[in-house]
């Protein structure tokens, strides 16, 4: 395995499930599914096929000889017959009627549709685990006042809570689109080379009711609720750019997520997870160093590019079909999966072990708070008999003062220079009392708790969810 190029995404990234997803005997185990299938339908529509040889499909399902089909392939420079032939010499009683009346999207197109469901059922549990995380972050921490920034330039302040559930909001849609995207997909079923069902119609000698019968039944049988209406020899690949767009839109989300940790991580306010014996850096052993954050914004810049492939395939399909997408499918569609649950596993990992330097973020909160308090000071100080517009000039003259004093690498000393000014009209004492963080963080407790409660009946379906699919 060292000899030969690996892509990271399946040797470092993705998870075993979604490498077995994706693995070659997944994929030809359900060709044979679709074969199998086919076979059972038109057996029971009357066709001369018969129950032994749909058993003898269905028992060698899974003894699947690849160096035979790569032989095969070479020899006849095609998949889907090779496929076909191996199969035939495994179940050679059933050879004869392998992949009657169908093409070959028939079962790569229809696989593919199985697939990506699947992963995107997957990938929803995985996203779910996320916003769980980040959902008990921020109930710890949803009253813990922290410096907000706009333009990343110091602001009014927020909660550490709070601000976890804009990045928990940004999931939230991506969950909506997924779940729309999921509930999108129909089956294409048996259309034939151009999508009209003519090698059906010759079969059942002009049964247009029996043609959609078998395919009412492949669709059942493989757990879809509907079928495309009109299709060409191929499912429409508009499917692809709508996939990889709820992707990228998850990764776009996780992106945001981890750089906002990778700001306040600089700042030492909020970390993520650093074990005993990790290594920061080869020179310089005293980092801790953002790895999985710095990962996650890596993985999710190609995920986002990656939309870009079946945006141009979806653009370029030549009337019933061309063949200049299935070469890019291969790549695209697989490592578009794999890049997301990497994101997703590294994204779990990253909210279950955040840790909040709290006195770092007191410090920072105190160290600003005189200047986000002047309006609520100015206020009192009109109460106890200054002019409006003399405190407002105050206020402005003492905050230059002490912007040119921290700038110069001392402490804030606005408190100090206010009560000083004879235009001011409060005490330090009056003034300083005035400085309780908790008093500027509006209702950023109540937004979390509302908006915590919102989420709580989905948020309770995670392990569910995790069960159903079988993780």
């Amino acid at each position: 395995m060292y000899d030969q190029y690996e892509s990271p995404l399946s040797s470092r990234y993705a998870s075993r499930y979604m490498l077995e997803l994706f693995s070659a005997r997944t994929r030809i185990r359900t060709w044979r599914r679709l074969w199998t299938e086919l076979a059972r339908a038109e057996h029971e529509l009357g066709l001369p096929i018969t129950q032994a040889q749909v058993d003898a499909l269905e028992a060698h399902q899974d003894d699947i000889d690849f160096e035979m089909a790569a032989a095969r392939e070479k020899e006849v420079r095609h998949d889907v017959m090779a496929h076909v032939h191996t199969y035939g010499q495994a179940a050679p009683e059933a050879a004869g009627i392998i992949h009657l009346g169908a093409t070959s999207c028939y079962v790569t197109d229809n696989a593919d549709l199985i697939l990506y469901r699947d992963a995107l059922r997957y990938l929803r549990g995985e996203l779910l685990k996320v916003m769980k995380n980040l959902a008990a972050f921020a109930e710890k921490y949803k009253a813990c006042p922290t410096l907000g920034y706009t333009h990343y330039q110091p602001a009014q302040l927020v909660t550490v809570g709070k601000r976890a559930t804009l990045w928990l909001q940004d999931l939230a849609c991506d969950l909506e689109e997924l779940d729309f995207v999921l509930s999108a997909i129909p089956f294409l079923g048996c259309r034939g080379a151009t999508g009209t069902e003519a090698s059906l119609l010759e079969l059942f000698d002009g049964d247009a009711e029996k043609c959609e019968e078998l395919n009412r039944r492949l669709r059942e049988r493989f757990g879809f609720e509907r079928m495309y209406d009109v299709c060409g020899q191929t499912y429409p690949r508009k499917l692809d750019s709508r996939i990889l767009s709820c992707l990228s839109a998850v990764a776009q989300s996780c992106y945001r997520m981890a750089n906002d940790l990778r700001l306040l991580q600089h700042d030492r306010q909020v970390e993520e997870p650093f074990e005993k014996n990790q290594i920061g850096s080869s020179a310089m052993p005293y980092k801790r160093n953002p790895m999985r954050c710095e990962r996650i914004c890596s993985l999710s810049r190609y995920l986002m590019a990656d939309t870009m492939n079946a945006a141009m395939t979806a653009s370029t399909q030549w009337l019933e079909r061309t063949l200049d997408d299935s070469a890019n499918r291969r790549i695209s569609l697989p490592e578009g999966f794999l890049c997301a649950d990497a994101i997703l596993r590294l994204s779990q990992n990253v909210t279950d072990g955040l840790h909040v330097n709290e006195k770092i973020v007191e410090r920072t909160v105190m160290e600003y708070l005189p200047f986000i308090a002047t309006e609520n000071l100015m206020m009192e100080a009109v109460k106890q008999g200054a002019d409006r517009q003399q405190a407002h000039e105050a206020i402005r003259r003492c905050s230059m003062e002490a912007t040119a004093r921290m700038k110069n690498g001392e402490s804030c000393n606005l408190p100090e220079l206010l009560a000083k000014d004879p235009e001011f009209r409060l005490t330090e004492e009056e003034i300083r009392a005035g400085l309780q963080p908790e008093k500027y963080i509006g209702r950023c407790a109540e937004q979390v708790s509302r908006y915590l409660k919102k989420l709580k009946p989905l948020l309770d379906s995670v392990q569910a969810a995790a069960v159903e699919i079988n993780v």
